[in-house]
Order: C-alpha cells, then sequence, then structure tokens
C-alpha cells in the first residue's frame, strides 16, 4: 500500500498495516510505526482510537515521551485541546528537572527527565508514548508524573505488548491502545503479516 494513498475501507487499526518491520538489526525497535504519520487519515483515525476509552475522563494536560511520543501526544493534545509536556531524555532541558532512570526496551539503562514548574497535585495527565514494549519507559514517566504530585489519568500508545511491563501498566492504569483483538498475538511475537508485503 502507499503510503499516502487512503483505503476504501478502513477496518479497526488498518493502519498498523502501514508499518514496516527493522531492517537494519538487533539496535533498533522491531517496527517503524512512524511511517503511520504519514498518512494523515491514518494519524488521524489512530488518535481517536486512543481516545476512546478517555472520553468521560477530565484530562488537564497531554505528556509525551522523548522522542517518538511527542509526535503521538502533540497530536493527542491537540484532539483534546489541551496542553503538552515533553518528558526528555535527559540532559535536553535547560531549567531545572526531576529526573528518573530505567531500562529502555533493549535493555540499556537511561534516564528521563521532566521540568518541575508545570506537574502538581491535582494535575490530571494523559501519558502518551508511540509504542510500549518492555514497559520500562512508560513506567518511568509514570513515577516522573506521580513524583511531582499529578495524577496519571491513564497512559496511551498505539501498542502495548502483553510483556512483563506491559501487563503491569495493563493492570494498574487505565490504558488504550489501538491494536485489534485479532493483531495482539501478533504483536506480542514481534512480527506482522502485513511485513510480507514490504
Amino acid at each position: 500500500m502507499d503510503v499516502l494513498t487512503e483505503p476504501r475501507s478502513r477496518a479497526e487499526g488498518w493502519y498498523f498495516s502501514l508499518m514496516p518491520p527493522n531492517t537494519k538489526g538487533p539496535k533498533f525497535a522491531w517496527i517503524d510505526p512512524s511511517r503511520l504519520y504519514c498518512n494523515s487519515q491514518a494519524l488521524s483515525d489512530c488518535v481517536k482510537d486512543l481516545l476512546k476509552p478517555f472520553q468521560n475522563d477530565s484530562i488537564d494536560l497531554v505528556a509525551g515521551i522523548d522522542a517518538m511520543g511527542f509526535i503521538l501526544g502533540s497530536a493527542v493534545a491537540f484532539a483534546l485541546g489541551k496542553g503538552f509536556l515533553a518528558i526528555r531524555k535527559a540532559g535536553n532541558l535547560c531549567t531545572e528537572t526531576e529526573t528518573q532512570d530505567y531500562n529502555d526496551y533493549s535493555g540499556r539503562q537511561k534516564i528521563i527527565e521532566v521540568r518541575v514548574d508545570v506537574l502538581k497535585p491535582g494535575l490530571r495527565v494523559l501519558i502518551v508514548d508511540q509504542w510500549i514494549e518492555t514497559g520500562g519507559t512508560m513506567i518511568a514517566a509514570i513515577k516522573l508524573v506521580e513524583k511531582q504530585g499529578a495524577t496519571v489519568v491513564g497512559v496511551a500508545a498505539m501498542a502495548i505488548e502483553n510483556s512483563e511491563g506491559g501487563k503491569w501498566i495493563k493492570e494498574n492504569y487505565k490504558y488504550s491502545h489501538c491494536v485489534p483483538a485479532e493483531l495482539q498475538s501478533q504483536i506480542d511475537s514481534q512480527y506482522l503479516e502485513s511485513f510480507k508485503n514490504f
């Protein structure tokens, strides 16, 4: 499928077919979801799907995780008419920050940070990332938000894999993802049948 073409029928999660597999080796994620952003209908449908579970929730702010969560998180914030807070990789903010260490999907130890002049008790935050593989980055983001007294309304990502961390997030927080039930096993096995088209 041409990335800019809108399909005649748009079944639930149709945009997963736009995502190519990793062709660069083990230092990279197994899939490239960012191709979806090139298709305006795919991005719009993805954001609508992510927001369905939160339609009746009070959300004050959307936080997105560096780096790909910035794109999806900004789109979600715009759709909600809310502001956007960047949760950054450590060392990128030129103001006072709170930090949290974690291990990413590749097992590498990292640190994320958030500015300390926005989050406060009573603020209700939706945290968005592009993809949750092991859950380490999202769990660190949750800790950062909660350390400053804000409330995590929920977590949203295109996909939440059923890893130990992914399951923990699903058990402890309201969440949304775009994966149709029939695709979840492919997501968990890290191979989509649509890869055959690439």
